[in-house]
């Protein structure tokens, strides 16, 4: 008896160890395993947020609502748990059909041990409703789902393209703004738990208990859709027009708050379908390629099409950094408006053989600042630097904003690319003193320029307003306080006022607009490193073409950045130059924005003597009462059709109502008896002309000229014209042709 006590006791004991160590010591851990294999958990995606443009009512990328298709293939089995074939090839072959799967693939995913498996996911609602009615023309209540999911939209297609970027296939940011602000965007994803029974299948939904998503925050950006499109559109017409071969860029800033009203890059893409080559001729090409390089072809092209150039493309600033240039000199003392240089046509410099030239070679000769910084004169500048001295231009660079990021809400920023304190001996001095031989992007151009504008602040550029709940409730509003002040008002104003002499009738003359007080510097970069790189004997210097101001000098609201890279020279008319190319864009932009964002022109006496005016209405009148009105108002006129009898009605008129004609133009009045074709004539090409043959040209063809720019009265040249040439319009058609003079202000120094 005692030994079998014993036993017993021994064994009883293990018991008691054994379920303490079972219960007690891993009885967490095991309950947290049972609890998993019992439960099964499906994400539910959260609705992204909207993304609107600074109006707050123009949607720029939303989230709409699509459907998965789930199976619930246990659903598929008779009641005695054999497998429904008639059901199961019914369904496969229906939902086949609909979905455009593979059959065999469904029916395999019908046969699974599981009251829940993905079919297909993100599926519209036409097809959504198809399976609905697959489902009730069939009588199948059980074994498949629709359950809500989402996709995202981009309404203005390629739009601002670059500054929204574009989701993945799970909803994740993949660029732009869906990227920076992707924590905000996504929301907080919900789950699905379902039961599983003791072989591990999935219940029935009976058994689920669902946990909802929480949508994302909505963003409302400081880009005004209208001010975006109007970019996009002008950058477009100059790359057209002026054979551009690697894109283009325009930035335009609230200078106040450093609130970014647009920024396009040319090219771009669709974010509705980002991984489709955009730009057509690119696809052509890769499909051209053999078949083994066509992969690495369209990556790179992808990127290409993706990268934002505004924040993540370097380039010399060239001449239109002379404007923080001036302002460090006036600032420290070193110069005033006054101050006078001597330029011989060429600057001797300690480091650089033959010394620098200036774009001028004969030289400006005696001039003070003001005429100066008018000219672009490169000599000044590099006085001006040497004034200032490598320690103190270096601190002012800094100020500026060019040795560090912007901070722009945006990713991928570059940092800029310059020569510290201690490199920057005379050669270096000089040459970054006129914009060359350092890299910077354009936003970092762009912010420089409105702290030069706006009293001298240097602010921190941004996209996004604000952060907004479901409810418009404010999460998050951009800081619009200014990082430092670079330079005083006095310096601030003293350079406005030169700026808006130097776009009225100096060398960036190319974006004046009439009434609207435009300052303005032009810049032609250089593309050093790749004429450097390139060992072919008949190599040539690259370009990017600029043009950076702001309006209206009095009190400055906006700046404009306009950019583009590699201007074909060879093929439009040998025009490279910032003032030529960049200018007239530059210039059109403003006109077209400026009113729209509220700035009132201001006419002086001599723009308001060249104003265009506003075409009266003829149609309708008689041919008597027409000669009449116009003759009062100084106009001419001349009359398609019959004509015979002065009480005959006019029935159109080219220019129609409303329309401009110029002062002492002419008006075309329409009656009847005439042929359509009679009334066409075919546009010239007025490219390169000067104004006087351009007036010859369009008397010949029949239409009349509208003037833009003021290059027409200082031997300028036809840059741009708002009519193609060869297009058939009717006669008395008014073409609106800008005027510049082609100046290339920049030189070429080899350094190093």
């Amino acid at each position: 008896m005692g030994v079998t006590a014993f036993i017993v006791f021994v064994g009883f004991g293990a018991v008691l160890v054994s379920l303490f160590r079972w219960q007690i010591v891993r009885g967490e851990e095991l309950s947290a395993k049972a609890l998993n294999q019992s439960l099964h958990s499906t994400t539910l995606s959260a609705m992204r947020g909207t993304i609107y443009d600074a109006t707050g009512t123009k949607v720029l990328a939303k989230s709409a609502s699509v459907w998965t298709v789930v199976l619930e293939p246990n659903y598929f089995k008779d009641d005695d748990g054999k497998d429904n074939e008639a059901l199961r090839r019914k369904v496969s072959s229906g939902l086949s059909r609909i979905l455009d799967m593979d059959e065999e693939t469904i029916y395999e995913k019908t046969g699974e041990n599981s009251f829940f498996t993905y079919l297909k996911r993100r599926v519209e609602s036409d097809v959504k409703d198809e399976v609905t009615a697959f489902l009730k023309e069939n009588d199948i209540d059980n074994g498949v789902r629709l359950i809500d999911d989402y996709k995202r939209y981009y309404p203005y297609g390629t739009v601002a393209s670059t500054i929204l970027g574009f989701t993945g296939s799970d909803g994740q940011g993949l660029g732009g703004l869906e990227l920076q602000y992707d924590s905000e965007l996504r929301g907080t994803a919900g789950r699905m738990i379902s039961a599983k029974n003791a072989l591990g299948t999935d219940m029935p939904f009976e058994y689920e208990q669902l946990i909802g998503a929480e949508n994302g925050y909505d963003l409302v950006l400081t880009i005004d859709e209208t001010v975006q499109s109007i970019l996009e559109k002008y950058l477009e017409q100059g790359i057209e027009q002026y054979q551009i071969k690697n894109g283009a860029v325009a930035i335009m800033m609230n200078v106040n708050t450093g609130g970014i009203l647009g920024l396009a890059v040319k090219g771009d893409y669709d974010p509705n379908d980002p991984f489709t080559i955009y730009d057509e001729e690119v696809r052509k090409e890769i499909d051209a390629l053999p078949e083994d390089k066509q992969d690495e072809a369209y990556n790179n092209a992808l990127q290409k099409q993706w990268r934002n150039k505004a924040v993540s493309d370097t380039y010399y600033p060239g001449s239109v950094f002379k404007m923080c240039v001036g302002a460090m000199g006036l600032e420290e003392g070193v110069i005033t408006e006054e101050s006078t240089f001597t330029c011989t046509g060429s600057m001797p410099v300690e480091g650089v053989t033959g010394g620098i030239s200036c774009w001028k070679h004969a030289g400006h000769g005696l001039e003070n600042f003001h005429d100066g910084l008018c000219n672009s004169c490169n000599p000044f500048f590099i006085h001006v630097g040497e004034l200032l001295g490598a320690q103190t231009f270096a601190k002012y660079r800094e100020a500026f904003g060019f040795t560090e990021q912007t901070g722009i809400d945006l990713p991928g920023e570059s940092w800029s690319l310059y020569h510290s304190v201690e490199d920057l001996g005379p050669a270096e001095l000089a040459t970054e003193s006129f914009g060359q031989n350092f890299s910077i992007t354009p936003v970092q151009m762009i912010t420089a320029c409105a702290a030069v504008a706006n009293g001298g602040y240097l602010m921190t550029p941004h996209v996004v307003d604000r952060v907004v709940d479901s409810e418009g409730n404010i999460v998050r509003k951009a800081d619009t306080s200014y990082r430092r002040q670079v330079v005083s008002e006095e310096t601030s104003k003293t350079i406005s006022r030169i700026l808006y002499d130097n776009a009225t009738f100096g060398t960036a003359s190319g974006g004046y607009v009439m009434g609207y007080r435009v300052c303005g510097k032009t810049g032609t970069s250089e593309k050093v490193a790749e004429f450097n790189a390139d060992t072919s004997p008949d190599k040539k210097m690259k370009y990017i073409a600029s043009y950076c101001g702001f309006a209206p000098v009095e009190k400055p609201q906006y700046a404009l950045l306009v950019f583009f890279d590699e201007p074909d020279g060879d093929n439009n008319g040998n025009l490279t130059g910032g003032n030529a190319v960049a200018g007239p864009i530059f210039s059109a932009i403003m006109e077209e924005a400026l009113p729209y964002l509220g700035i009132e022109a201001q006419y002086t006496d001599e723009e308001y003597e060249t104003l265009d005016m506003v075409t009266p209405s003829a149609v309708g009148l008689t041919l008597e009462e027409a000669y009449r009105q116009l003759d009062e108002l100084g106009l001419s006129y001349s009359v398609v059709g019959d004509e015979s009898d002065s009480s005959i009605l006019v029935t159109e008129q080219i220019p129609q109502v409303g329309e401009n004609v110029p002062k002492g133009g002419k008006v075309v009045l329409y009656t009847n008896g005439y042929s359509e074709e009679d009334t066409l004539v075919e546009v010239p090409d007025f490219t390169s002309m000067d104004l006087s043959n351009a007036n010859y040209a369009a008397s010949l063809a029949g239409v009349q000229i509208s003037v833009s720019g003021a290059g027409a009265t200082e031997g300028g040249s036809a840059s741009m014209q708002s009519v193609e040439p060869g297009t058939m319009v009717k006669k008395g058609t008014v073409i609106t042709i800008t005027f510049v003079e082609n100046i290339n202000t920049e030189t070429f120094v080899p350094l190093g």
